[in-house]
């Protein structure tokens, strides 16, 4: 995609963190902005920062997990500005655990926001997407979706969703001749608020405070923020995507070479052609 300004970007989780950065970014080369965010007062508070920057932004309180307010997205979009051209599924949680000890209502709210809130996002948004001259998704997975490390096992598995679903829109797109470009983003440790996605916790789907999930998740949850709080910044993420809107390339990997995560999917991917049982050291 090469044309941006005056075309329309959607973002889901858009009112923090990466999804933030993303909506300064394509409006910062004259995109108009649609944000959608569970959390209100966040939402507010980020269409005001982006109409202060000058971006034709808005912002439509959306849950990910809900098919209707994901439609109510799209529509919603269509009705402010006649179409999109970038629709980013972004919207993300993390907790963490020994997958036999997480509880089932971790497992339901991870991968409800994460994997189908991505479902949801194709179905409403490609087919807006395939009525352009110009379009492109972008997938937020994680290097998680490439690599599984202990004590993740719900985020692991709903970000390896993600990548295969955004390689399989890449080969349905190329086999059907669509003009709509795939990326999926697949960051490592970025300073986004994602350690603390309790706070959009669901009540029906809330851990119990005894339960075991939230002791082992406790302890994965403090040890995961203390990586996060010394990550890449969101905004630098955010430039690294539109060169891969810009470039139609599909993978964009946000870290360097020897960074650990780096390490280990180039250790994921010599284990899997010598046929070796997988190790994760996260610190070699």
């Amino acid at each position: 995609m090469k044309n941006f300004e005056g075309r329309v970007a959607v973002i889901t989780g858009g009112a923090s963190g990466i999804g933030l950065a993303l909506a300064h970014r394509f409006g910062g080369v004259g995109m108009k902005v649609v944000v959608g965010d569970v959390e209100k007062a966040s939402l507010d508070t980020a269409i005001f920062d982006l109409r202060d920057k000058g971006i034709d932004a808005h912002g439509i309180p959306c849950d990910v997990t809900s098919a209707n307010d994901v439609q109510a997205l799209a529509d919603g979009a269509i009705e402010l500005f006649g179409g999109v051209n970038i629709f980013c599924n972004n919207a993300g949680v993390g907790a963490g655990g020994l997958s036999w000890e997480a509880s089932l209502s971790m497992w339901e709210w991870v991968i409800g926001v994460n994997l189908w809130g991505v479902i949801h996002g194709i179905r409403s948004f490609v087919p807006l997407l395939l009525g352009q001259d110009e379009a492109h998704i972008v997938n937020t997975a994680s290097v998680a979706g490439l690599v599984s490390a202990p004590m993740m096992g719900p985020y692991n598995a709903s970000k390896h969703a993600v990548v295969a679903l955004s390689e399989t829109l890449h080969h349905e797109f190329a086999l059907t001749g669509a003009s709509v470009g795939v990326s999926v983003l697949c960051p490592g440790w970025v300073r986004t608020k994602i350690a603390t996605s309790e706070r959009n916790r669901p009540d029906h789907l809330a851990a119990e405070p005894s339960s075991v999930d939230s002791v082992s998740g406790e302890i994965a949850s403090s040890v995961i923020a203390g990586m996060i709080e010394s990550g890449m910044q969101p905004n630098a993420v955010a430039d690294k995507v539109l060169q891969a809107v810009t470039d139609r390339q599909f993978w964009v990997l946000t870290h360097d070479e020897d960074d650990m995560w780096m390490r280990a999917v180039n250790s994921k991917v010599e284990s899997l052609l010598s046929r070796d049982n997988p190790v994760m050291n996260l610190l070699g």
